[in-house]
């Protein structure tokens, strides 16, 4: 099954569709919209699951929305730009209004994709990965990255500790590709550049 990865602007952060259903959709609605346009997937795509609420990867949520797409995010994600004037004031959380919220441990099934939500805080109070465990497929959005890196717990929200709880937790998957939220995708092995984040962070939060 294919994976169209999009490099979204203003800060490079990766968009995924896997047929009907968007990964992330970046903070640029133009953006998006010309390139769904010039794919021919305007009417084809019906969900967008958001991995966390910062605005390089969630801004353009309305976009999505406006052609008719179900927009999924974690509900921490969603109050906290409510409950926390800074986080949204500095530009940093979008006040995405979802159509689904989000808790972790969901499993939602489209034609042959099949995604397990596995909540991971650390990054941000409600970030989120999606799994297809058939395919040992992890989407990370900012939690984890090859080489061993892993996401900043230094903005609104974050928190080092939970974002080492939530590593250890996805040690514990059988994770063959890694679909991170920036940079390249890690095509085999990713188990160990999972591994790996998580020793780092240990040591190093």
């Amino acid at each position: 099954m294919r994976v169209q990865r999009v490099v979204t602007p203003p800060l490079a952060a990766n968009s995924y569709i896997i047929k009907d259903v968007m990964i992330d959709c970046g903070g640029d609605a133009e953006f998006i919209l010309k390139y769904i346009s010039k794919k021919d997937l305007t009417k084809k795509i019906k969900y967008l699951f958001l991995t966390h609420a910062h605005f390089d990867h969630a801004e353009a949520y309305f976009a999505l929305q406006g052609i008719g797409a179900k927009v999924a995010v974690h509900s921490a994600d969603a109050e906290i730009a409510k409950s926390n004037p800074a986080a949204y004031g500095m530009l940093l959380f979008t006040r995405v209004n979802p159509d689904i919220y989000l808790t972790g441990g969901e499993i939602f099934k489209f034609n042959s994709v099949k995604l397990e939500v596995i909540h991971t805080p650390g990054h941000s109070p409600g970030s989120v990965c999606y799994y297809d465990r058939d395919r040992k497929w992890l989407f990370s959005g900012d939690t984890v990255f090859a080489f061993g890196s892993f996401g900043r717990v230094d903005l609104p929200g974050g928190n080092a500790v939970e974002l080492i709880n939530s590593l250890k937790k996805l040690t514990e998957l059988d994770v063959d590709r890694l679909y991170p939220g920036h940079d390249d995708v890690v095509e085999d092995g990713a188990k160990r550049e999972i591994i790996k984040a998580y020793e780092i962070a240990r040591r190093l939060l």
